[in-house]
């Protein structure tokens, strides 16, 4: 039995604005209109004997994850499971969580496929037999990686240094390498048994458990204790395990890398060439859309003159550029980003900047996600803020209140259905509701399409946490 893991975290601050803590890099639509996680979903169920496919990321991205699964209809009955994690610890801790509970529903001879869900791979068959050979070694007890045939001399990588002698289908690790100079990368790619370390594993979980246990005790046994307090819930097609926040906060934040892979004398790797890539730059990315005469890349509408060998992504406004080479412009509705391409790694340290400051544009973006549906803060000034509210058919906010603020709601296309204070009324387009400060109140979609509505608020303090929820059918309730 072969069950992908797809580790969905991170918050891919190299590829700002766009991605963002919210709203990270496996979310984020690529020209040909699908994202990393649906391409690494498609990607597992294509496999062999795939009957489920584990999930682990933040609890605030379940719902989000859903939706993105629901979009591509191609589950085909499998089974969609999911560990949540109320906050990161790193590598480390997912996948042990990930094993420990696949043992617990599956047994220790179960193998596991751990796929970062921020990778693009190209070469779907290289795969499949990367896979095939991968289980064969992980079923014998190894540890197995990927490791990436280097292409050129990269720094931006580690390496996995092979030792001598093969095994059946792979070969044995000597050595994890940190991400090296250009003199040594060059040195590893005229070498030849040097792979980029891809981040991708297969593992027998009883003996990731049992391995774990014994090179890093630590984590091994705060994970033990957080998932035997959490909480499991099950249905027809779906598991969920919510880990408890409390208990997860004692896990080491460590890497499966430092943690187990670098301390075991089981470890194999697969070399492959997959057409892989981690996505991890805005030159990586702008190398999925094609060029003009110009080595232009251009997503949206853009204009150019006398300009050369730039990138730009500019999807809801027109954008020009005269007379500019080798530059990256990435245009969002709340942040403008312009990078020259020799720097674009150094994108990271402007998020850095933005936390520092306070600026939640490291955070969100002005369209947020929520389970119901969407919002979009349209204005906001001195004692008010205007939102479009998007609610998706049978989908309803919390029973809330606010303390600072009051809101109006104008419906603008759907219909409402809406409890204030004491009344439950029904609104159709045009019509409107007004909510004063302490008022308990709820919104709901009861019809088959969108509800659209525009939202004013106004009061002396407009910020997001200024909410008491009373019951919330995503479980959002403090109790």
């Amino acid at each position: 039995m072969l069950i992908p893991v797809i580790i969905c975290g991170g918050a891919g601050t190299r590829l700002w604005p766009v991605s963002r803590e919210a709203h990270p890099k496996p979310f984020m639509p690529l020209p040909d209109g699908q994202n990393l996680l649906q391409k690494t979903l498609l990607r597992a169920l294509a496999l062999d004997s795939v009957s489920e496919v584990m999930t682990v990321t933040n609890r605030e991205l379940f719902f989000k994850t859903e939706d993105e699964y629901r979009a591509l209809k191609a589950n085909n009955g499998n089974c969609l499971s999911y560990v949540l994690e109320p906050f990161g610890r790193n590598t480390a801790a997912a996948v042990l969580a990930a094993a420990m509970q696949l043992q617990q529903t599956h047994g220790p001879d179960a193998l596991m496929l751990v796929l970062p869900a921020d990778h693009l791979i190209k070469n779907t068959d290289a795969f499949a037999q990367a896979v095939a050979n991968a289980a064969k070694l992980a079923s014998t007890g190894w540890l197995v990686t990927f490791g990436i045939q280097p292409q050129y001399p990269e720094t931006g990588f580690g390496y996995i240094e092979s030792a001598t002698g093969t095994l059946d289908g792979g070969l044995q690790v000597k050595r994890f390498v940190e991400k090296p100079n250009l003199e040594k990368a060059q040195e590893y790619l005229a070498a030849g048994n040097y792979f980029w370390n891809s981040g991708m594993f297969c593992f027998r979980v009883g003996t990731l458990v049992d391995e774990m246990e014994a090179n890093a005790p630590d984590v091994s046994e705060a994970v033990a204790a957080t998932i035997a307090a959490s909480r499991l819930t099950e249905a027809k097609a779906h598991r969920c395990l919510s880990l408890d926040a409390e208990l997860f906060a004692n896990v080491p934040d460590i890497s499966i890398d430092y943690a187990l892979m670098e301390r075991s004398n089981k470890v194999a790797t697969v070399p492959c060439d997959l057409g892989w890539s981690d996505i991890g730059s805005w030159n990586a990315l702008s190398e999925l859309t094609a060029e003009d005469s110009n080595g232009n890349r251009f997503e949206g509408e853009v204009l150019s003159h006398g300009a050369h060998n730039n990138y730009v992504q500019s999807p809801e406004r027109l954008a020009a550029l005269v007379g500019v080479q080798n530059l990256i412009v990435v245009d969002t509705p709340d942040a403008l980003l312009i990078a020259h391409k020799e720097h674009t790694q150094d994108v990271k340290q402007i998020v850095s900047q933005l936390k520092k400051n306070g600026h939640s544009a490291h955070l969100l973006h002005r369209t947020v996600h929520r389970p119901w549906g969407t919002y979009t803060t349209l204005e906001e000034g001195h004692r008010f803020k205007i939102k479009r509210i998007v609610v998706k058919p049978g989908a309803s906010l919390s029973l809330q209140m606010h303390h600072h603020r009051s809101e109006h709601w104008i419906v603008v296309t759907g219909m409402a259905k809406v409890v204030n204070g004491e009344q439950s009324i029904m609104l159709n387009s045009n019509e409107s509701t007004f909510i004063p400060a302490g008022h308990q109140h709820r919104l709901e979609n009861p019809g088959v399409i969108d509800l659209v509505l525009i939202e004013v608020q106004s009061g002396d303090y407009l910020g997001e946490d200024d909410i008491v929820r009373y019951e919330d059918i995503y479980g959002r309730t403090s109790s």
